[in-house]
């Protein structure tokens, strides 16, 4: 399959279950809402070593949030459910509480398959002085703080979504694949419910699970080598084309498998635009890990 003339390869993206939260950022501006959502999604690239997965999903406008403030959807993902419970209360409470004017609201609404009480728990910061409230129909806490007070929601819905959707971009060289890399996270900003986790949206240094070197054995993960283009005339199993020299991956996260395809493609067709990209691929093992596999040709039938 050819789309833009790019060449679209017959194989599929591996993507695993995962627990998702979806948070309502808001605050007294949007650059303060910003600034929140920002800190409170740092250090969320990989599970493989990182606490959590999480990033920006959405810019949201006063008129659609529950305080009339401009705000910002985040999400928070974790593959078990109590250690994302506990990434909520420690983001919400050391990124969002700490941040000016802000609160947090629940984002995930009727798609919750289940309701964790963080906001409960968040209420003990105010040593007793805070207040149970009413915002329209949802049920908040009132935390007084030195600037006035923070409101979080009582309860935040999670559930189950999918996590390590993913394409390759290949390109004749770095600059191409990095510009066809932005554009395919531009476009996938567009797309509801979904989030690219990685610095940017962007994954520079994609990975394997383990080491093929024996005496690295003791790695979790370590780099790509058959995507490397500097170890195209090094290893055997190289999978880089002769034509390419630059490679970027981009992963996605989202609240179902429905919005990850959906993102999938449409930051394919954007990448594929960009001239110099050669080719595109996904990361997968086989259908041995993951419970997903997204096939890049079906995105297009």
């Amino acid at each position: 399959m050819e789309i833009n003339g790019v060449i679209i390869e017959d194989t599929f993206a591996e993507a695993f279950p995962i627990w998702v939260s979806r948070i309502l950022v808001t605050a007294a501006t949007e650059r303060l809402a910003k600034i929140a959502a920002t800190e409170a999604t740092g250090f969320g690239c990989s599970v493989i070593m990182c606490p959590a997965e999480a990033g920006i999903e959405k810019y949201v406008p006063p008129t659609e949030t529950p305080d009339g403030r401009p705000g910002y959807i985040i999400q928070i993902c974790h593959p078990k459910k109590s250690e994302l419970e506990h990434q909520m209360l420690e983001r919400i409470g050391q990124c969002i509480l700490t941040a000016p004017t802000t609160a947090a609201f629940d984002a995930m609404g009727d798609e919750a398959e289940e309701q964790l009480k963080v906001g409960f728990k968040l209420k003990f910061f105010g040593d007793g002085y805070e207040k149970k409230d009413k915002l329209g129909d949802r049920t908040i806490y009132r935390i007084p703080i030195m600037s006035g007070e923070f409101i979080t929601e009582s309860k935040f819905g999670v559930k189950k979504g999918v996590a390590g959707g993913n394409f390759f971009i290949l390109a004749e060289n770095q600059t191409a694949a990095l510009v066809a890399a932005e554009a395919a996270v531009d476009a996938i900003s567009s797309v509801d419910g979904v989030i690219t986790p990685f610095p940017g949206g962007i994954v520079a240094s994609g990975s394997k699970v383990g080491a093929s070197n024996p005496k690295y054995k003791f790695m979790t993960a370590t780099t790509n080598h058959k995507m490397c283009p500097t170890l195209r005339d090094v290893v055997e199993d190289s999978e880089v084309p002769e034509d390419v020299n630059g490679i970027y991956e981009i992963v996605i996260d989202g609240i179902s498998e429905e919005a990850v395809k959906e993102a999938m493609k449409v930051g394919i067709l954007a990448a594929t635009k960009v001239p110099g990209v050669k080719k595109i691929t996904a990361g997968n093992y086989g259908g041995k890990l993951g419970k997903y596999q997204i096939k890049l040709h079906d995105l297009f039938e």
